[in-house]
């Protein structure tokens, strides 16, 4: 079967990196933990390598769960990352030898085609904010502090004798857990080490508040642009091949319905009514806030890359005006309208509607039909095949 992006989309390179990264870290567990069951392999690894390798495999799944984030978020970075960290998750579950990590190795070889398939649609480029560059230069800073200063002072600690050992304090420190087995010395000698721990201890936990505190923040913009009815914009990015639905009315259920069953259809609505917005989010129903008939509106939502536009705001003014839009903005872009008035169907048509139907001369075709005998469904396939709904 030819291979499309039914096959092969976004959202599968997205799942199968977080199933190596779920992978990556359960593999690495169990081999820390001794219970990787010993593969063909083992006999060619020491045992410190597969001990070593599984640690290091745990982080790597951690990072590639970083990267899977950034993927969903449709960045570059997240791409590049990904990319190098697959082959680097096959080659941590080989050196594992183990039989729990065998299908890390074939899921990290079998998710590259999808992502180096997928390249051009993760192009959003990373730009990070100010208060993020701050925030990341506090956590460095603070951190960078307290090493050099605990390794300067080691003298004046107990069991502090490398570079790592003042790295693994000064975390410890940080995160406030304070497991006790590094303290500084005590007595007046040791009062430089004791004020020092003291300031790093402050900014240590200053800069991790900031660092989560951005880090939150995206999250919090997105639930509340859902309890707004505002689409984000990673869901407008993704936008692609679509169908835009102009207008939320009581017809527009029925349609979203429609396509909603049909699979992989993608769509959004674009309303100026807040409150429906609202309802329509609430359902995981991709929403733009805005007049339908407005020119960025429609360049926000893609519109060059739609596949299709259904105008059913129910006011056949409004409609028209959408319509006019939307051509002008896509010449080659199918607009399909509904109309409440039977006497308007020339005039959307004039506004460069490719087809119009009124679904109240559908809907008498069908009582009358069913009136005389008919049932509703061979009613509906002689008005398809007989009957012009424009009239």
């Amino acid at each position: 079967m030819e291979l499309t992006r039914d096959w092969v989309t976004v959202r599968a390179s997205i799942l199968l990196t977080f199933a190596v990264a779920v992978l990556s870290i359960l593999a690495g567990l169990a081999q820390i933990g001794g219970l990787g069951v010993s593969g063909p392999l083992a006999p060619l690894v020491p045992d410190f390598v597969r001990q070593t390798v599984g640690f290091t495999g745990t982080i790597t799944g951690f990072s590639m769960l970083g990267s899977g984030f950034a993927l969903k978020n449709g960045y570059r970075v997240g791409w590049y990352s990904t990319a190098v960290l697959l082959p680097l998750t096959a080659i941590q579950g080989l050196m594992q030898a183990s039989v729990l990590s065998f299908p890390l190795v074939a899921l990290s070889v079998l998710s590259l085609p999808a992502l180096l398939y997928n390249r051009g649609r993760f192009d959003r480029k990373f730009s990070p904010s100010p208060t993020q560059l701050a925030a990341g230069a506090a956590l460095v800073t603070a951190l960078s502090y307290g090493t050099v200063g605990t390794y300067a002072l080691r003298d004046q600690f107990r069991d502090v004798e490398t570079i790592v050992d003042a790295f693994y304090f000064t975390v410890v420190t940080a995160s406030t857990v304070g497991y006790g087995d590094i303290t500084p010395e005590a007595g007046a000698a040791a009062d430089i080490a004791q004020l020092f721990v003291l300031s790093s201890l402050v900014m240590n936990v200053a800069a991790f508040a900031v660092a989560l505190g951005v880090l939150l923040t995206p999250a919090i913009e997105a639930q509340l642009s859902k309890a707004l009815g505002k689409m984000t914009d990673r869901q407008i990015d993704l936008l692609d091949d679509h169908v835009l639905v102009l207008g939320y009315g009581d017809l527009t259920e029925p349609i979203l319905e429609e396509l909603a069953a049909r699979e992989g259809v993608e769509y959004a609505v674009v309303t100026p009514d807040e409150t429906a917005a609202r309802r329509l989010a609430e359902r995981d129903i991709p929403v733009f806030t805005a007049d339908p008939s407005d020119v960025d509106p429609l360049e926000r939502v893609n519109l060059d890359g739609a596949r299709a536009v259904v105008a059913a705001t129910e006011d056949d003014a409004r409609d028209a005006l959408a319509i006019l839009t939307a051509r002008q903005l896509n010449p080659d872009v199918r607009i399909v309208a509904a109309v409440t008035q039977r006497e308007n169907v020339d005039k959307l048509r004039r506004a460069g509607a490719d087809q119009v139907i009124s679904p109240s001369t559908l809907g008498g075709h069908i009582l009358v039909d069913c009136a005389f005998g008919a049932d509703s469904k061979e009613a509906t396939e002689g008005i398809l095949d007989d009957v012009d709904l424009d009239d």
